[in-house]
């Protein structure tokens, strides 16, 4: 197991999953605090890095295309402050971030995890139900209905029908946009057979955000939205999976022993680990770990 611990979070790698605990630092994100721990697995990975720097370094995960339904909802515009998937790491401890860089790259290489695109969500997004009070509303989302509830600085116009329900069967599609310069953010919903181009201000469907503290957590919002949709790259809409897993997309098979625990396929798996050991990708050390691992599963 390879585990740093600093003031901004910690990070847990056990050979299959990487754990995510933001820090109870005053400086950590409101975001990073309320979303919580994060089990981030293999399969899900891309890419970690580590950036020294003369004050601080930086560990970073990148996540593959379509795993993450935050990352989905915000569109890489998540601030570096509120991104889960950043840890600052202290000069005394840039020894272990590298260590911890390099149990995750041989695991993710030994796994041969793919760097396509997901077709399914491999993390369930934030935990419902869940309610953000910001800029000219407040929404909540019990995983099946969004209530969207106006402020006294709302526009008469948007609030005159007062709160807004929506189904989660009738959204087509979350989308969050944060405060940059002098043009205000946006979380909106956009409504089966009743699109609009109405500027959020006016829309009923939308919260404006003017760039506060607790803007970022309507993220969360949308991600928990997200995380129940059809998947962009999937067949068709999601169906519930147990509590903890991501969302399974319609049609999709119960999930079954994973096809690397047949005999034939663990040899097959046997016979990579002794090409990539003779090619000088693994060390000694490293073909021993990965071949009792196998062994262990015949």
């Amino acid at each position: 197991m390879a585990e740093i611990i600093q003031r901004d979070g910690t990070w847990t790698f056990d050979g299959e999953t990487l754990r995510l605990v933001p820090g109870r630092d005053k400086n950590v994100s409101l975001l990073r605090k309320t979303l919580g721990e994060l089990a981030v697995p293999l399969r899900a990975l891309a890419g970690i890095a580590f950036e020294q720097g003369k004050k601080s370094g930086r560990l970073r995960l990148r996540l593959r295309d379509g795993a993450d339904p935050l990352l989905q909802a915000t569109g890489g515009k998540l601030a570096d402050s509120a991104d889960p998937y950043q840890l600052t790491v202290e000069p005394d401890r840039y020894g272990v971030a590298e260590y911890l860089v390099d149990e995750v790259r041989n695991a993710h290489l030994i796994e041969q995890v793919p760097a396509a695109s997901c077709d399914a969500y491999l993390l369930s997004g934030p935990a419902v139900p869940l309610s953000v009070s910001a800029g000219d509303g407040t929404a909540s989302f019990d995983g099946e209905h969004i209530r969207l509830e106006w402020n006294w600085k709302t526009e008469e116009a948007k609030s005159a029908a007062g709160t807004r329900s929506l189904a989660l069967a009738d959204v087509a599609a979350v989308e969050w946009q944060p405060a940059a310069g002098l043009e205000n953010g946006y979380l909106r919903f956009t409504v089966r057979n009743a699109p609009t181009k109405a500027p959020p201000k006016y829309d009923p469907n939308s919260v404006e955000l003017w760039g506060f503290k607790k803007d970022p957590l309507m993220a969360l919002i949308a991600a928990a939205v997200q995380a129940r949709l059809p998947h962009p790259a999937g067949p068709g809409p999601a169906r519930p999976a147990a509590d903890g897993a991501p969302a399974l997309p319609a049609g999709a098979p119960a999930p079954q022993a994973p096809a690397e625990d047949d005999h034939d396929a663990l040899l097959r798996r046997l016979r990579e680990l002794g090409e990539l050991h003779r090619s000088g990708i693994l060390t000694d050390e490293e073909f021993s770990a990965a071949k009792q691992a196998v062994l262990k599963r015949m």
